[in-house]
């Protein structure tokens, strides 16, 4: 392509709104466009990565022989309502009425439709196992898009499904996706990528794993120990924690005036934050139940597990009147004689384990001191477990050396959903003996756009991005400097160049506009091609071009007949090497 005839400007100015590198190359590039909050058009540089990366994935899903299908978007509710999540998924889920008042959503994910799918077409145990993808538009009606093409409302990915007859055939299967992602993200280009224990959320199951390309703008939250041995998101994560039973104290309720905070209870009463037990109320955002949550005071409610544990889809902070009905004071609540019937109480291991706490004494400006679970609160019904958040530095679990906190962008992940969907929704087949039995699932996600994305927050300058050749929107650019000065010949050996390029096979980008050198250098940088030959009178005069990879600033001198041949060489050898 000749850059004259290119549609997508490059912007020397940095967006206002656009806070991460890949979000600010990503618009002066001219790679994207925003239309509205979350939701951007692909301008034809972008579309060429996508497109390449699109092309990899499809490689290696039909390598663990999947077979790609295409699903509609728009989907009547039932599908949804059968498995439930039409009521559970909260306001992301963007629901509407059709023409003829029928309940229809956009969808987020298919887990539902393919399931109907599967149950019309698969009914044997001959037909298992099966695996359907496809690469399609999603919806997400986000509350906080954020960063560019990380976090939108609307956005490509590739989701694929995999029906078995049993869990070891579905352990089979998943070992073989956890590597074919492992392949697409080397060839793509992300050499910064962790697979993490993770949790499965709304898309249910019980085991999951989330690809995370590390990098400081990303929004997910990552312990892994020094050797990498353990890595978990932040939901999920948790430590190896050591707590000391002491001889039990005599219970004495303490005057503490004006101290609702765990800061100012352990200053008034001299002592450190871990002696303190903290109580935090929630509500179930669906129902208006109360959850009595207590955690030792140094620690932080961790909601993700807090939900796992009660089985909550959503939580919301509970207000003083639902506090009040339970006995409890704001600030000053405590375990002890609660009217449980009307609360779920959830204690923290920190709490149960740990010795003569100080908590609240359910009396305003009143604390207990020396509060032990087993000797105060006997009889109380409540769930016992971790609901604790890991901090940086936290005994790792593995190995107990310390944690470390990472950030990552999520780029892909996979989940064993087992009976979830195929239980509700009737997908069942007839085993050996003629017996019919659920099918076991698997839920395989990558987000085209967060990768390509995320490919930039990993491999950039000051400049623009450095795009790897498997991925790039061009493998070479030809910088024509003065192309029509005197006879034109500066013009005339780029164009040849160029179409002897083609004839290779070589995707070329020629920069003809003849544009000031500093000016089509700036551009050059925002497009991040692997390759560059900049031809010039000076250079012509000695009948050679310059050569320069994106990555270095320094180039080197090539005789004009070996241009061709080097730029076809160093892409053989690019993809080579990221096919490796």
């Amino acid at each position: 392509m000749k850059m004259s005839q290119m549609v997508g400007r490059r912007l020397k100015e940095v967006p206002k709104d656009a806070k991460t590198a890949s979000h600010q190359f990503l618009i002066r590039g001219g790679y994207i466009r925003p239309v509205s909050t979350g939701i951007y058009s692909l301008l034809p540089a972008g579309k060429k990565i996508v497109e390449r990366i699109e092309a990899i994935i499809r490689e290696e899903m039909n390598k663990i022989d999947g077979q790609e299908i295409l699903m509609p978007v728009v989907l009547p509710a039932e599908l949804w309502k059968e498995s439930g999540r039409f009521e559970s998924v909260g306001a992301e889920l963007l629901r509407f009425k059709d023409r003829n008042d029928k309940d229809m959503l956009l969808a987020m994910t298919h887990e539902e439709c393919v399931t109907a799918l599967v149950r019309s077409e698969v009914n044997s145990y001959k037909q298992l196992p099966v695996m359907l993808y496809q690469i399609q538009t999603k919806y997400r009606d986000e509350a906080r898009p954020r960063a560019g093409l990380i976090r939108t409302r609307e956005f490509t990915m590739k989701d694929a499904y995999s029906f078995h007859a049993d869990q070891e055939d579905l352990e089979k299967y998943y070992k073989r996706a956890h590597e074919a992602y492992e392949r697409i993200f080397r060839r793509i280009g992300l050499g910064n990528v962790l697979s993490i224990e993770s949790n499965s959320g709304m898309m249910g199951g019980k085991v999951s794993h989330e690809f995370m390309a590390i990098c400081d703008c990303g929004e997910d939250t990552i312990f892994a120990s020094p050797d990498n041995s353990y890595r978990a998101n932040r939901e999920i994560a948790v430590a190896a924690w050591k707590y000391e039973k002491e001889p039990a104290q005599e219970l004495e309720k303490v005057h503490t005036p004006g101290c609702k905070s765990i800061e100012d209870v352990a200053a008034f009463l001299g002592l450190k934050p871990e002696n303190t037990g903290k109580a935090v109320f929630y509500q179930n955002a669906l129902t208006g139940e109360l959850i009595y949550a207590m955690i030792r005071g140094d620690f932080e409610v961790n909601e993700t597990k807090l939900c796992n544990l009660t089985k909550t889809s959503e939580l919301k902070f509970a207000d003083d009147a639902a506090i009040a009905e339970i006995g409890c004071v704001p600030g000053y609540a405590g375990p002890m004689d609660l009217k449980s019937a009307k609360v779920t109480i959830v204690l923290d291991n920190s709490v149960v384990n740990s010795s003569n706490l100080v908590v609240g004494a359910n009396e305003h400006d009143w604390h207990f001191k020396n509060f032990n679970f087993d000797r105060d609160c006997p009889t109380l019904n409540c769930i016992v477990g971790d609901i604790a958040t890991v901090r940086a530095g936290d005994p790792c679990p593995v190995t107990g050396e310390p944690l470390r906190e990472l950030r990552g962008i999520e780029v892909g992940n996979i989940f064993q959903l087992g009976t979830k969907y195929s239980e509700s929704m009737n997908c069942t087949f007839l085993d050996v003996n003629g017996k019919s039995k659920p099918m076991i699932m698997g839920c395989y996600g990558i987000g085209v756009g967060r990768a390509m994305a995320s490919v930039i927050e990993y491999s950039r300058d000051d400049y623009g991005p450095v795009w790897p050749m498997s991925i790039a929107p061009w493998q070479a650019q030809i910088c024509a400097i003065d192309p029509n000065r005197g006879d034109g010949s500066v013009g005339k050996e780029a164009e040849k160049i160029y179409a002897e390029l083609r004839q290779k096979g070589i995707d070329v980008l020629y920069d003809d506009r003849g544009e000031k050198p500093g000016f089509m250098f700036n551009d050059a940088d925002l497009l991040g091609i692997p390759l560059r030959v900049v031809i010039s009178p000076k250079t012509l005069a000695d009948g050679e071009v310059e050569f320069r990879f994106r990555n270095c600033r320094d180039s080197v001198r090539i005789k004009l007949d070996e241009i061709v041949g080097k730029i076809t060489d160093e892409v053989a050898k690019a993809m080579a090497e990221l096919a490796e």
